[in-house]
């Protein structure tokens, strides 16, 4: 087995980065849904409810975490990290939390753009969201992600529902950081943890499916399709199961002999994958 594809989401149900490699940190995948769109009253907007969002385009900035974004059929702008001196309550589900606002002309365009009036945020480095204390050990965070710091699927999983679906649709649908090749289908469900070199993750939780998958990313379209397959055989009481939510001990906090921070470690395609 092998990690085959790797996926950061900067802004939060905009378009996904396929990358070569990625540094973990406290939140996750390193810059991974540090930004977010919010309501007038701070609650997140995603694709649930703004299909178009999918459409946003997101462009790796040569000086990450900053946010560079296109709109179909515009320039590309570039969007600075805040300075702090604008921070407000935002909502994540049920969660509430700082984060600081992002410039106004960002926000305008984007408003623009989906019709709808929404604020660009940021989750700054200091702040602290808890996971679920159903699932995670106190201290274990994450930024603007809807529960968990990361997200797996495995490749077979994805090709047997599209073996069931009379059009196939891609992994991007799905949303995941990490992607397994060389595993058996929904092999993710039955271990506890995975090892990518020499770092080992938590499965804590399945993943109950939204209605995300369901639109095209490449039309913004919704249709019920995969989950009207999914619900035929991937239902769970009154869910749709499809891939797992982990948890891995972050080192951005870990100190060696010397008191210096130990360098977070650097996930890449190709690394070699087990269960446990």
């Amino acid at each position: 087995m092998v990690l085959s594809e790797i996926w950061r989401y900067p802004l939060k149900s905009a378009k996904g980065l396929s990358l070569a490699k990625a540094q973990l940190d406290a939140f996750g995948l390193q810059n991974d849904r540090r930004w977010m769109l919010v309501d007038p009253a701070g609650k997140m907007v995603t694709q649930r409810s703004c299909p178009k969002m999918c459409l946003i385009r997101v462009i790796e900035p040569a000086q990450a975490p900053g946010l560079v974004l296109q709109l179909p059929n515009q320039q590309a702008f570039d969007v600075a990290i805040p300075n702090g001196q604008q921070v407000i309550k935002v909502q994540v589900w049920n969660d509430h939390c700082q984060a600081w606002l992002a410039d106004s002309e960002a926000s305008d365009k984007l408003s623009a753009f989906l019709e709808k009036p929404v604020r660009l945020v940021w989750f700054p480095d200091h702040h602290f969201r808890q996971v679920d204390l159903n699932y995670a050990n106190r201290g274990e965070g994450l930024a603007f992600a809807d529960g968990f710091p990361l997200l797996l699927i495995t490749q077979v999983s994805l090709d047997d529902l599209n073996q069931r679906l009379a059009e196939p649709v891609s992994m991007s649908r799905f949303r995941p950081n990490l992607v397994i090749a060389g595993a058996d289908a929904y092999a993710e469900d039955q271990a506890q943890g995975i090892k990518i070199g020499d770092q080992r993750f938590r499965i804590v939780k399945p993943c109950a499916r939204c209605s995300i998958p369901n639109i095209d990313p490449l039309t913004a379209k919704r249709s019920n399709q995969p989950a009207q397959t999914l619900l035929s055989y991937r239902k769970i009481q009154s869910e749709i199961l499809f891939g797992q939510n982990l948890l891995f001990d972050s080192v951005s906090k870990q100190i060696d002999n010397q008191k210096n921070p130990i360098k977070n470690p650097i996930l890449r395609v190709g690394m070699a994958v087990e269960w446990f």
